[in-house]
């Protein structure tokens, strides 16, 4: 034994030192640094909560679009030229306030004449009801006369709101956004009673007795009024302008259409109320004001519109924005709960842990709804009542291992792929070749990710 000792070559104990110093420094690696980490586990604790009263409520969500309620084409009903426009766009107008104005030379001699007809219409049937002997001729004729005077009365009405429609005003109140029409414009009134182009229009219509009026012109062609003629069509046309004359725009109030399944739909009815946010954060409430009756399919599945009327007077609410609404069709008040962590249910049984003067208390609960993180309570705690929450820490990733291999840098006596030692603390085979190398190098420990080959230069080492 001792004679075989002494044949060693001294070489060969300093690499015998090395794979003894290798193999107890993986040992300390192993149980210094990968058995803590392995320790390291998912750990649970508990915290103490009480069962608090909350509101719950169930919603349907949908988006649309926000847009004012009034957003209102003006025209003129008269017809005539333009002598003052009132308002430039951008102007913030109310209700009644004074818009355009058109002259009124031949609105006001329309009415005159449409009076006088409306007199001597009265004039004709009171002379008929005068002389009449109670013949069917005589009746027949009292029934055409009362009939020249109602059409009379009309022409007159429609007359009387041409002159009062020279001026236009604003109907409600809010921002002009579009003035289509200016001084020296001739305008035609949208309304048919007001079609006329002219002043000097003819009537087709024929009569008896006084004649008619027809083609008054401004009045839109009253046609013939007179005795038992039948009425006349004015030689102006009825039409209106593709292009607004005046567009406001409401600044007051808000409204949102947005479309709900249909399967959605069925759970929402009018005056229901809605929760609205917008992208940027802000947040409003509104009511459903109307539910289509109708669905639509536009986007490949049935919608059915909603008009949601925004209440109260928020800020910073502009056309055209997105906007998420919650409408809420179900809200209870006062709801028993508990954090849903609390809550253990096997086999259809749930209990919670009740703590009771100190101690802890498996007690059987009834749930009900859940609404986010809390589940109602319908029967078995009471409002106040303590019980445990169980949280979880999330296990350690780990600070001593990593993702090196234990491999030398150098090529004397270095472990350049030999045993590695990754972050997990398991002792494995390397991907090196190397084995105990020659003695050109400074082979040493060292934690890196490499896995690099010795490149000694004395052989007779052990291979691996």
């Amino acid at each position: 034994m001792k004679s075989f000792v002494a044949r060693i070559r001294p070489r060969t104990w300093i690499i015998a030192a090395v794979v003894i110093a290798a193999i107890a420094g993986g040992s300390i690696y192993w149980f210094g640094y990968g058995l803590p980490a392995q320790a390291q586990e998912t750990q649970s604790t508990t915290r103490t909560v009480q069962a608090s009263t909350q509101t719950m409520q169930k919603t349907v969500s949908g988006t649309g679009t926000l847009a004012p309620t009034v957003d209102q084409d003006v025209n003129f009903v008269a017809t005539g030229t333009v002598t003052a426009v009132d308002v430039t766009a951008g102007a913030t107008v109310k209700a009644g306030d004074p818009l355009a104005t058109v002259d009124t030379l031949t609105v006001n001699a329309n009415l005159l004449s449409a009076k006088a007809t409306l007199a001597s219409a009265q004039a004709k049937l009171s002379d008929a009801q005068d002389s009449s002997t109670g013949s069917t001729a005589d009746l027949a004729q009292i029934a055409s006369a009362q009939a020249a005077v109602a059409l009379a009365q009309a022409s007159v009405t429609t007359a009387q709101t041409a002159v009062d429609g020279a001026t236009l005003t604003a109907p409600v109140a809010g921002l002009v956004t579009a003035v289509n029409v200016a001084v020296g414009d001739r305008v035609t009134g949208t309304s048919s009673s007001s079609s006329g182009s002219s002043g000097s229009g003819s009537s087709s219509g024929t009569s008896s007795g006084t004649g008619g009026t027809g083609g008054t012109g401004g009045t839109g062609g009253t046609g013939s009024t007179g005795g038992t003629g039948s009425t006349g069509s004015s030689s102006g046309s009825s039409s209106s302008s593709s292009t607004a004359q005046f567009t406001i725009v409401g600044t007051g109030s808000w409204q949102v259409s947005v479309s709900v399944s249909a399967s959605d739909v069925k759970s929402i009815a009018k005056g229901n109320q809605v929760d609205l946010s917008t992208t940027d954060g802000g947040s409003f409430f509104g009511t459903v004001s109307s539910i289509g009756l109708l669905p639509s399919t536009t986007s490949g599945a049935a919608t059915y519109p909603v008009v949601v009327a925004v209440t109260g007077s928020p800020e910073n609410l502009y056309d055209g924005v997105s906007v998420t609404a919650a409408i809420v069709y179900e809200r209870r008040t006062d709801v028993l709960t508990v954090p849903s962590a609390a809550i253990t249910t096997t086999n259809g049984k749930s209990t919670v842990t009740k703590v009771v003067n100190g101690k802890n208390v498996t007690t059987t609960v009834t749930t009900g709804e859940t609404s986010g993180a809390v589940t109602e309570i319908t029967k078995g705690l009471s409002a106040g009542d303590s019980v445990l929450v169980k949280t979880f820490t999330p296990s350690g990733t780990g600070t001593t291992g990593g993702t090196g291999t234990r491999n030398g840098t150098g090529t004397q006596n270095g472990f350049p792929g030999g045993g590695e030692l990754p972050g997990g603390g398991t002792f494995q085979r390397g991907t090196g070749t190397g084995g105990f190398q020659g003695s050109t190098g400074t082979g040493s420990y060292q934690r890196g990710t490499g896995t690099g080959t010795g490149t000694g230069t004395q052989s007779g080492g052990y291979r691996g």
